[in-house]
């Protein structure tokens, strides 16, 4: 699917040409505040970074100090090895830097950060096989086997330690982007309740220019209106803005995106742009020219090939090696569940899995014997929204299954429907037939894959989310699956699980 990324809606209009050519400005004279803005931005960018090079330093440092050691015998001035590991500290900051390791656009947030560090690994590698190849050198093979593998993955841990403390920093309102929201009134109140929920994206709405008076619904969230659409360099002098962020639903046709990226050219001031593609991001969104147009290209989601046949393997094997792993666990909770009171250890209940295809979800009993007949005398104290039934004081849980609900240790014999194929270890919520029935079209896309044991629903506040949001996130899920992803949900999983927010 191609779209023309410059198009704007049919009803679009660009600003009053007289203001908008008042507006433009050379770099020389860009707001001094907004230079403010920019060098306190420029400050803790710089900061963060130089954290980030002296512990790659450090890490190449400790791993040559760990090739000697190795191999001691090879030290001598005319050895390869030895240079190498005296060179490591210095060419492995240079090989991160060569991929961007160290591009202020991916701290804090994103799996780009990660990657660019994997691609930092192979381009060392590469270069030191070519090297050693060319000039017939001596390259030991522990280099490769050991050494490079244990200085990627420390590193990815100290990328991940060091994104937790910025992230912590972004939480007292340090390191923070400030952005100005520009758009039409319901537009930019939805950016700015996304901005607030995900905190850790280190961006704070401090004005916005919209294209009528009486923006109601963005004032109601704190966001004061400093003016329309031509006043946007102004306003971002006034608020010392890092950045403007312009909403797809808005009067953004082309000539004006064009011309206020020319209002913004040398200032350092970021200009972006939604695309109107709220739960399509990433590797699936490409910029492709055509005919001097520049086109979004779409790449459709991947449902079916060698991905998903390998997402099942590992998902089985997975599920096998944790079942194994845990079996005193299993054991130990299926003593206490039998002691808590009559009725069966396992729960069974029918589910709605892939393309609708129902399937028996097991789950250690939390609830008393025969609770589902309790269920309609509770509908009035109903604290779910949407088509979810959830109370945080349901008296039908057992005191045993309230421990089991709050460490999510009663989904654990989901592994059994994992092993069985009619689970993932990752993806949507498992649905009930009853819900399914009411789901309306886009709702529907959830039962495109597999449901999961966990997913983004699970790390992203579980029982805690609204209705919109679970299934918003399900449909995030849905249309970027990647294997990527999939490891990253599995990793911060145990840290929701452990904190066990939005588990009742």
């Amino acid at each position: 699917m191609l779209v023309d990324a410059g198009a704007g809606h049919a009803e679009l209009r660009p600003p009053a040409p007289g203001r908008l050519a008042d507006a433009v400005a050379p770099v020389e004279e860009l707001p001094s505040r907004a230079v403010v803005g920019r060098r306190r931005q420029a400050r803790w960018t710089r900061r963060y970074r130089a954290v980030l090079i002296t512990l790659d330093v450090a890490i190449g440092l400790v791993a040559g100090l760990a090739m000697m050691l190795m191999r001691p015998a090879e030290l001598t001035v005319t050895s390869p090895y030895a240079w190498l590991s005296v060179a490591l500290p210095f060419v492995w900051p240079v090989a991160l830097g060569f991929r961007g390791a160290y591009a202020p656009k991916f701290f804090g947030t994103g799996s780009e950060e990660f990657r660019r560090v994997g691609r930092g690994g192979i381009l060392l590698l590469a270069a030191v096989s070519v090297v050693s190849y060319g000039f017939q050198l001596d390259i030991a093979r522990s280099f490769v086997v050991f050494t490079l593998p244990a200085m990627t993955l420390v590193t990815l841990f100290a990328r991940f330690f060091a994104r937790k403390w910025l992230q912590a920093a972004r939480r007292r309102g340090r390191c923070i982007k400030r952005v100005v929201a520009v758009g039409r009134d319901a537009a930019v109140a939805d950016l700015v309740r996304r901005i607030h929920v995900d905190r850790y994206a280190g961006m704070e709405v401090v004005a916005a220019c919209v294209t009528a008076p009486g923006a109601a619904r963005v004032e109601s969230l704190g966001v004061p209106i400093a003016g329309d659409l031509d006043d946007v360099v102004a306003v971002v002098q006034r608020h010392d803005a890092d950045a403007v962020a312009v909403t797809s639903a808005s009067e953004t046709a082309a000539i004006y995106l064009r011309k206020l990226s020319w209002q913004l050219e040398g200032s350092g001031i970021e200009l972006l742009v939604s695309p109107g593609l709220i739960e399509i991001a990433g590797p699936r969104l490409h910029i492709r020219p055509f005919v001097g147009l520049p086109l979004l290209a779409i790449e459709e989601p991947v449902f079916s090939g060698w991905k998903r046949v390998l997402k099942g393997a590992l998902d089985r094997c997975g599920a096998a090696l944790a079942l194994v792993l845990i079996a005193p666990v299993l054991l130990a909770i299926a003593v206490a569940v039998r002691l808590s009171g009559p009725g069966p250890v396992l729960y069974r209940q029918e589910r709605v899995g892939a393309y609708g295809k129902r399937y028996t979800m097991y789950k250690f009993r939390s609830m008393v014997d025969g609770a589902d007949a309790k269920l309609q005398e509770l509908l009035t104290h109903n604290e779910g929204a949407g088509l979810l039934f959830k109370m945080r004081s349901d008296p039908r849980v057992t005191p045993v299954g309230r421990w089991l609900r709050r460490s999510s240790l009663d989904e654990l014999p989901q592994l059994l429907n994992v092993l069985g194929g009619s689970m993932s270890l990752v993806g949507p919520r498992p649905p009930l037939p009853q819900e399914v029935e009411r789901y309306d079209t886009s709702t529907r896309r959830r039962l495109l894959v597999k449901p999961g044991l966990t997913g983004l629903w699970q790390i992203s506040g579980r029982s805690d989310l609204s209705w919109e949001e679970s299934v918003r996130l399900d449909l995030r899920y849905v249309e970027n699956w990647s294997l990527a992803l999939d490891l990253l949900i599995l990793w911060k999983t145990a840290s929701a699980v452990l904190r066990s927010r939005g588990a009742y």
